[in-house]
């Protein structure tokens, strides 16, 4: 006689059901960004003639080498590279600068409280919810007055006061859960401040750690409002290298080029998420294994 099944009928359905329902999910959103590829591999011709969805006939990168080098984004023909790599030169340092900022903020919010310190993170949680437009102003008269309004530095220093609340609040919520008698024992052995935080804490924050990266990664690398507001002639990102492309007037739109540069654009942040989406689930099927 066969070994009777482990799993009810309703179950599997159930299950069937879940993940059905799941898959439509996926490829409703997904969908776009099959369009948006799909576009950008055709040639002007293929695009008129055939449909939205349909594959390309005979692949091509010439869209993307147009996008990348010589498209036209106003009266500048140099393609999306000098945006791009004003956007790689502002994301970096912004996003470990306002993360050991916030990691550092923290560890004092939670481990080292003084007089006054909830008042404190009660105006850093503030700053989460305070909308962009009202910094604009503002912003703009302290980048003046220091000397680096319209550069690439003065994006980096926005995008750092910009994300300092929410990278405080990642990591103070995430340091309240570590037990304080870690702290009190590095102090008994003799740990000053900075060595309890570079040896103990931080080697032990690791998922705040991704999670506040790829917030502070996604947050920057897509931000338009502060690109399009305090950037010159020479350092504007690769969110408004894409909108200046998009909305150049031309007699002929080129469509394929359009979606070539959007997936430009996009492939940093594809790559994030696909990195974090391994870290993930490796993280959970070790926690399951040990389960």
């Amino acid at each position: 006689m066969s070994a009777p099944s482990t799993l009810s009928p309703r179950l599997s359905l159930g299950r069937v059901l879940l993940f059905a329902a799941l898959g439509v999910f996926a490829l409703f959103f997904l969908t776009p960004l099959y369009v948006m590829l799909a576009t950008s591999f055709k040639t002007m011709d293929e695009i008129r003639e055939g449909t939205l969805l349909s594959l390309p006939a005979s692949p091509s990168f010439a869209a993307w080498a147009t996008a990348w080098s010589s498209a036209c984004t106003g009266t500048d023909c140099g393609g999306l590279k000098p945006f791009f790599m004003n956007s790689v030169l502002m994301v970096l340092p912004a996003v470990l600068t306002s993360t050991l900022i916030g990691a550092l903020n923290g560890y004092v919010l939670s481990k080292w409280k003084f007089k006054g310190s909830e008042f404190m993170f009660a105006l850093l949680l503030f700053g989460v919810f305070m909308p962009m437009q009202v910094v604009l102003l503002p912003m703009s008269q302290v980048l003046g007055w220091l000397g680096i309004a319209s550069s690439v530095w003065g994006l980096i220093f926005v995008h750092v006061i910009a994300g300092i609340p929410s990278t405080t609040l990642f990591f103070r919520n995430y340091y309240v859960g570590l037990p304080d008698e870690l702290i009190k024992a590095a102090m008994l052995d003799g740990a000053n401040f900075w060595q309890i935080f570079w040896r103990i804490v931080l080697p032990l924050s690791t998922p705040i750690l991704v999670v506040t990266l790829i917030w502070q990664f996604t947050n920057i690398w897509n931000d338009f409002l502060y690109g399009v507001v305090f950037s010159g002639a020479d350092s504007k990102p690769i969110t408004v290298g894409l909108n200046n492309l998009a909305n150049t007037s031309s007699s002929v739109k080129e469509y394929n080029v359009d979606m070539a540069a959007a997936m430009i654009a996009a492939l940093p942040t594809l790559f994030v998420y696909i990195v974090a989406g391994k870290y993930f689930v490796r993280g959970l099927t070790a926690g399951a294994v040990k389960g």
